[in-house]
């Protein structure tokens, strides 16, 4: 059976973002796909029904998951619309998928709502689909409190990574919830995280 590992970038991100991640676990045996999308754009709904259409595009009889960011929100739209997704794991890193404050802080302008958040600004300010628990999830946070949030003088609760709070990325039904002492964008480039990604998609327990 064959299994394939889909990597989903955030928000103003291309499919570049992920490769760090893609080429460790590359490394480590998994073949990894890059799905890009166009996150300002474009809604989290709206690409996640095209996220569907890359996936059913995959020789693949398991296919994994992992997602930065907005890309995890995708990821409960994605499993919201497709009921019958493939087996697999997903790992979620730094998902705001309980609502963002700096999306909040963000929207007090229209101007900055407009540009920074586009058509995901509704669904970043909350309205996102419940975790059906359908699939192993493993939950990644980050506690290094430097990035876009903090830069922009965002309130966010701490512990947080700068620009996602931690109880932000709380999801009922999943499997673990992991913290880790990593920046947002931090997460993608270390190895630490790396690792447990490809523990969880192997075993479904990060070690």
């Amino acid at each position: 059976m064959r299994e394939v590992v889909v990597c989903t970038h955030g928000i103003w991100m291309k499919g570049w973002a992920m490769q760090p991640i893609a080429r460790y676990l590359r490394t480590h045996g998994h073949d990894c796909v890059q799905y890009s999308y166009k996150s300002v754009r474009r809604s989290p709904r709206e690409n996640a029904v095209l996220l569907g259409k890359f996936v059913d595009q995959l020789d693949a009889d398991i296919v994994h998951f992992v997602a930065h960011s907005l890309g995890g929100v995708i990821l409960l739209h994605y499993f919201d619309l497709f009921d019958t997704a493939k087996p697999g794991r997903v790992v979620m890193l730094g998902s705001p998928v309980a609502g963002s404050g700096v999306a909040r802080f963000v929207s007090k302008s229209n101007f900055m709502k407009n540009n920074m958040l586009g058509a995901s600004a509704k669904t970043l300010l909350g309205n996102v689909p419940k975790w059906k628990g359908t699939h192993p999830l493993a939950v990644i946070a980050g506690t290094k409190g430097y990035g876009v949030g903090q830069m922009l003088g965002a309130p966010l609760d701490k512990p947080n990574d700068g620009t996602v709070a931690v109880s932000e990325t709380k999801v009922d039904n999943c499997t673990l919830h992991l913290q880790v002492p990593y920046s947002h964008t931090g997460m993608l480039l270390s190895k630490q995280v790396a690792a447990a990604v490809d523990s969880f998609i192997r075993t479904g327990d990060c070690h």
